[in-house]
């Protein structure tokens, strides 16, 4: 399979990734915002998208922050939107 050279494939690729993890890990991205631990409890589920989208990409995408944007474009705004506020 040919690697994704395209800046604007591999955004959507990795908002895809992103948007399966929130779809299977929806509850999980709650309670880690709602417990203040994201990023401890989502490393698995983030690191194995990134092996993912690393994969599928040229070597000169991977090494840009396209992946880390898609998990604050996603995950980050959809714990946002569905925390329970304590404050």
């Amino acid at each position: 399979m040919e690697r994704i050279n395209s800046v604007k494939l591999a955004k959507n690729l990795a908002h895809a990734i992103m948007g399966d993890i929130v779809h299977h890990e929806g509850k999980l991205i709650i309670q880690a915002i709602n417990n203040d631990d994201f990023f401890e409890l989502m490393h698995a589920h983030i690191e194995e998208g990134r092996a993912h989208f690393n994969s599928r990409v040229s070597d000169e995408i991977a090494a840009s922050k396209i992946y880390d944007l898609a998990i604050c474009n996603i995950l980050v705004r959809y714990a946002y939107k569905h925390r329970t506020s304590t404050i």
